[in-house]
């Protein structure tokens, strides 16, 4: 799809942990649009985004935020009564695949490899462990590792837990307990129907945490990953029903964990992401780069995506 010259808002920042990735992601996204010939309208989202929005008036509106309140449904439906065009998934998408207990949910039941483990109060976890050690701690809603924790026989967080010991029990008021799942980390991006690579991230030191992520020279990045066929067709095959599964738009990007002593049978799906970081150390670019892809080309098919979905009726449009 050849797209005609557009005002684009991009939506970026926010208060989510994840600002400052939501603001490189937005930059570059907004100089990319500007490359071919858009015009671009930069918003960071305050508390005043809707009045932002309507004065801006855009032809579409690429969501470049992270974390909450802006991959959680709450940006989308805003949105959606205003009768915008927007980038990536919609509302419910949104709120499902935020949380991870409700992805499980939804992605399980057809198959779907994950985690089993499941929801404690933090509290709890000062008086046993929820799971056997090794076990690990997230957030139930929050991406790019942020609040991760692996608990082991041999940590330095106590037995049981430590109130006083530094972690994400000190920030949430409940976690999700998963058992520890020993070996690689994969992910694979999908673009509009298609599953792109697999990547493996080999973090130089300790996990891949949100550091790891996005510190340049932290984590090496192998694209495509050096893994049996099947694995690789597993990782491609998994991403995409996921992506399907939970009606994402746009891209998404699945972060799996890999037991390489296991074969087929120790690969699990971590999570989907549903508005993937758009970063110079980002997956999706890469994986899309290492396709013949360049990353204005990336850009300009997830708004050609947008676009195309269905519009809203014109008497439920605002003026």
């Amino acid at each position: 799809m050849s797209l005609p010259k557009l005002h684009i808002a991009v939506l970026m920042g926010g208060w989510s942990a994840e600002r400052p990735v939501s603001l490189m992601s937005g930059e570059g996204v907004a100089k990319a649009l500007e490359s071919r010939g858009h015009r671009v309208t930069r918003i960071d989202m305050g508390r005043d985004v809707a009045v932002k929005l309507a004065q801006a008036a855009p032809d579409v509106v690429f969501n470049a935020l992270h974390g909450t309140p802006g991959e959680d449904g709450t940006v989308q439906g805003l949105m959606d009564l205003m009768g915008l065009t927007y980038t990536h998934s919609g509302l419910a998408t949104s709120v499902i695949a935020i949380d991870k207990e409700l992805t499980k949910q939804a992605l399980v039941p057809h198959g779907i490899p994950m985690p089993g483990g499941r929801v404690v109060k933090t509290d709890e976890l000062y008086r046993a462990d929820p799971l056997p050690r090794p076990y690990v701690l997230k957030p139930v809603n929050e991406g790019s590792s942020v609040g991760v924790a692996i608990v082991t026989a041999e940590g330095n967080y106590g037995n049981p837990i430590s109130a006083d010991a530094r972690g994400p029990w000190q920030e949430f008021t409940e976690l999700l307990a998963e058992p520890f799942i020993r070996g690689r980390e994969l992910t694979t991006a999908v673009l509009g129907d298609r599953a792109l690579l697999v990547t493996e991230l080999r973090p130089k030191s300790g996990f891949y945490d949100f550091d790891a992520k996005y510190t340049d020279g932290m984590t090496d990045h192998i694209c495509p990953a050096d893994i049996p066929d099947e694995v690789t067709e597993a990782c491609r095959d998994i991403a995409l029903r996921a992506h399907q599964l939970l009606g994402c738009k746009g891209t998404s990007r699945s972060d799996f964990r890999w037991d390489d002593e296991q074969g087929i049978e120790g690969l699990f799906l971590l999570e989907v992401n549903t508005q993937p970081g758009m970063t110079p150390l980002s997956l999706v670019p890469e994986q899309a780069r290492a396709l013949g892809m360049d990353y204005a080309d990336l850009v300009e098919a997830i708004v050609a995506e947008a676009l195309a979905a269905p519009a809203l009726p014109a008497k439920e449009k605002g003026d």
